[in-house]
């Protein structure tokens, strides 16, 4: 799972980067830009650092960021679909995969939780 998560995490990020090259940007479109970008690329590397904990309550706590992230990316993509960036069925299926991957973080989290509590 960890390797299938991990190419879906780093596609959302790719994903995003190209669609938002194609918006011709005013102020506030840039900073929307530069936000999703940011957490939509930060899943990614965030999932990968929980990889790497050196103990359960490192990886819960990074896992958990990579959940916030993932849920953050939800949210600047509705707020997307909301002022008409591009049109709702184009971004649906994106959003539908954020929210996917932070349903999985979550459910990992709580399991690590959970396996940290029993001990």
């Amino acid at each position: 799972m960890s390797q299938q998560l991990k190419d879906r995490t780093k596609a959302l990020g790719i994903r995003v980067i190209k669609m938002v090259k194609e918006i011709k940007g005013n102020k506030v479109e840039d900073i929307l830009i530069r936000q999703i970008v940011r957490s939509a690329t930060s899943v990614g590397t965030n999932y990968r650092s929980a990889l790497r904990a050196r103990s359960s309550p490192d990886f819960i706590s990074k896992i958990t960021v990579a959940e916030e992230e993932a849920d953050e990316t939800c949210y600047w993509l509705e707020i997307m679909i909301e002022i008409g960036v591009f049109a709702k069925d184009r971004l649906e299926p994106l959003l539908k995969e954020a929210q996917e991957i932070t349903a999985i973080l979550s459910t990992s989290g709580k399991t690590a939780k959970d396996k940290l509590k029993r001990k």
